[in-house]
């Protein structure tokens, strides 16, 4: 939508220059003629000083939606964040009741299976804890 006024800006521009400059008209040309093709030449002025400042306000509008859909993809990742942080303890116990326990480290202790879910649910929460601090800024 920009590019056309300013298509159009650039063609119209040096026309609009080059009948200003009309000092000494060829001969051929009557005074009315001439009186015709400066009063053109004004209006191109103005016609081109009107497409400047529509290029300005579409830039400006450009920039506005720009920012909203930067809002909104922040929203979005944000809420993709939540759901995965929120889901990291589901997988990781599903995780342990899945595993071959044999040789990993607490196997052989009475309690190491609700240490290791104690250690992740810890890290877990700190993860949550960060997550939501972020937010809050």
């Amino acid at each position: 939508m920009r590019r056309a006024p300013v298509r159009l800006q650039r063609l119209l521009a040096p026309e609009s220059s080059a009948l200003f400059r009309l000092n000494h008209p060829p001969d051929w040309l009557q005074e009315q003629d001439v009186q015709d093709l400066r009063e053109s030449t004004e209006e191109f002025s103005l016609v081109l000083n009107d497409f400047t400042s529509l290029v300005e306000r579409i830039k400006l509008l450009q920039e506005e939606l720009a920012a909203q859909l930067n809002e909104q993809t922040d929203k979005t990742l944000f809420t993709l964040m939540m759901v995965t942080v929120l889901a990291l303890p589901i997988n990781i116990v599903a995780g342990f009741f899945e595993m071959n326990v044999g040789g990993i480290p607490l196997a052989e202790h009475p309690h190491g299976f609700w240490v290791l879910v104690a250690f992740v649910a810890g890290f877990t929460g700190l993860a949550g804890t960060w997550a939501f601090r972020g937010k809050r800024n």
